[in-house]
């Protein structure tokens, strides 16, 4: 057992270690030669711990210790007391990332999804087989006449808004939380793609195709370009499980996973835009180019969010990027050498 002089010349002997580790674990941003310091110190520290629990327990110095290792722990796992700079930094940096590297495949998902769409439509309105397939003509006439426009005014504007982001939240949280499985992301852009197409050969047989696309275009533009980053989200985490590159199959889930499911915040916002837009503006007695303005302004909004500070927040990172950046996108935990 250690006397009491012993731990004296220990704490003496390691207490320039403790302070330089209680000082980067205070420090708001680290280098990679201090994160890399921060896990020796940190691993040290806890050596240290159990040492003297071992063979001087000094309620004090115990104490003292369990706390800074603690801290330092949570410093190198990422806990920390959430602030209102973390808060911004995660809807400025983190989320625009996230949507920003799904960008090519929400493009890709998009292209295929509108192929799919036209395709079917086209081969619906000219197939007398498929389009009775829907149904019988008379609810097929009263889709076209009534159904398909009163659904946009059938609820209050208030529930309706709140009804439609709730649903399209659900979606885009299947696409990327289950993205991993490849199978739901596409069956859902296929699923809604041939509903799409389906639904405009009938509006089109009727003679109101104008009709279905005003009152698609106004919240249609930013809802399906949601839809395709969600969907894109998804596929990229499955074709991350199938080519993880240089990294382990598990580090590579890991980090994209947690970086592609912030797309997911992001998207819920940007649905909740197309929620309102489609309560409160598709069915509103206003000119339709205005309504046509207001859903090409929020799908501007959306892109210039996506791929101007998605595009800085990757500059920050290919140019060393700062340490909470890093751990908030997912990295690995920073390790020695």
């Amino acid at each position: 057992m250690l006397l009491t002089v012993d731990i004296d010349a220990f704490t003496a002997a390691h207490r320039d270690e403790w302070e330089r580790l209680d000082a980067l674990v205070a420090r708001r941003r680290l280098s990679g030669a201090e994160a890399d310091e921060l896990v020796i110190l940190y691993r040290i520290a806890a050596q240290h711990l159990s040492r003297l629990r071992a063979s001087a327990p000094d309620p004090h110095l115990i104490t003292e210790m369990s706390a800074r290792v603690a801290q330092a722990r949570g410093r190198i796992t990422g806990t920390r007391e959430i602030r209102a700079g973390d808060v911004a930094r995660f809807l400025t940096e983190t989320v625009p990332l996230g949507l920003y590297r799904a960008r090519w495949w929400a493009l890709g998902v998009g292209a295929a999804f509108t192929i799919i769409a036209v395709i079917v439509g086209a081969w619906t309105l000219r197939s007398p087989e498929a389009m009775s397939a829907l149904g019988p003509s008379s609810a097929l006439d009263q889709y076209a006449s009534e159904s398909f426009e009163d659904y946009y005014s059938a609820y209050g504007s208030h529930e309706f808004a709140a009804l439609v982001w709730t649903n399209n939240a659900r979606i885009a949280a299947i696409c990327i939380g289950a993205g991993i499985t490849g199978v739901a992301p596409a069956y859902l852009m296929l699923a809604n793609a041939m509903n799409l197409g389906q639904a405009g050969a009938i509006m089109a047989d009727h003679g109101r195709f104008l009709q279905f696309l005003a009152l698609i275009i106004p919240h249609g533009l930013l809802e399906l370009t949601c839809v395709f980053f969600a969907g894109g989200a998804g596929l990229r985490l499955f074709w991350t499980l199938l080519v993880p590159g240089a990294r382990t199959r598990g580090r590579a889930l890991a980090e994209d996973g947690r970086l592609l499911i912030t797309a997911a915040v992001g998207l819920t916002g940007a649905l909740g835009v197309a929620g309102l837009l489609e309560g409160f503006v598709t069915a509103a007695r206003i000119p339709w180019l205005l309504k046509a303005a207001l859903g090409l302004l929020a799908l501007a909004v959306l892109w210039a969010y996506t791929l101007v500070l998605g595009r800085r927040a990757e500059r920050v990172l290919a140019d060393g990027g700062d340490a909470v950046l890093v751990d908030e996108m997912g990295y690995a935990v920073p390790e020695a050498g």
